[in-house]
């Protein structure tokens, strides 16, 4: 099965109809999301797809990320497993330029959006070799290996250092949490 893609103004138009889960971080999700969107970061897709193939039975599920590419990865998950999806085009960053609504929890503070916290991690890598290789002529290689890894994720639109810094306690979804959301996407209460 292949997904569907929708633009931000059809996924508006059609929004009362969809099941929108947000698969970016608990963070990032906490930054601003789409109305009565469930967040399932897409670590968690796997455990969450029974629970995901009750509420893509009741209707369409809507999948959305920072960008697009997250959601198009779990949308072909969920399409291996037999479920239909949908993707955003342009994600909740095209979603909140064009001035759609977004929702944030009420007195939280949410962490640095994903790729905020990517940029300040290899920032801080690439100087700390530099300055290291004053000293050490071979911490120049930290510097460098940060370097390859930036050319290789922009190669193959993937990030391996968003996948570890996803992995970090403030960017992972409590676990009463998460199974709130699966509760609701089974059939129970709305968990946002």
């Amino acid at each position: 099965m292949a997904h569907t893609t929708l633009t931000a103004g059809q996924a508006s138009a059609r929004l009362h109809e969809l099941t929108v889960v947000d698969v970016r971080t608990p963070g990032e999700y906490a930054t601003g999301h789409l109305p009565d969107a469930h967040n399932i970061p897409l670590d968690h897709l796997d455990a969450a797809l029974p629970a995901l193939k009750v509420a893509a039975e009741r209707g369409d599920l809507l999948v959305v990320c920072a960008s697009g590419t997250r959601s198009v990865e779990a949308c072909r998950r969920l399409a291996e497993a037999g479920i239909t999806a949908a993707t955003l085009t342009g994600g909740t960053s095209t979603w909140t330029q064009l001035g759609h609504d977004v929702h944030r929890p009420v007195g939280v503070r949410a962490p640095w959006p994903m790729e905020r916290q990517v940029r300040l991690a290899a920032g801080s890598l690439v100087l700390s070799g530099l300055l290291a290789g004053r000293l050490r002529p071979g911490a120049r290689w930290i510097s460098a290996g940060v370097a390859g890894g930036l050319v290789f994720s922009a190669v193959t639109d993937t990030c391996g250092m968003a996948r570890l810094l996803a992995k970090l306690p403030y960017n992972r979804p409590k676990a009463t949490d998460l199974d709130s959301t699966l509760t609701a996407l089974s059939g129970g209460r709305p968990s946002v």
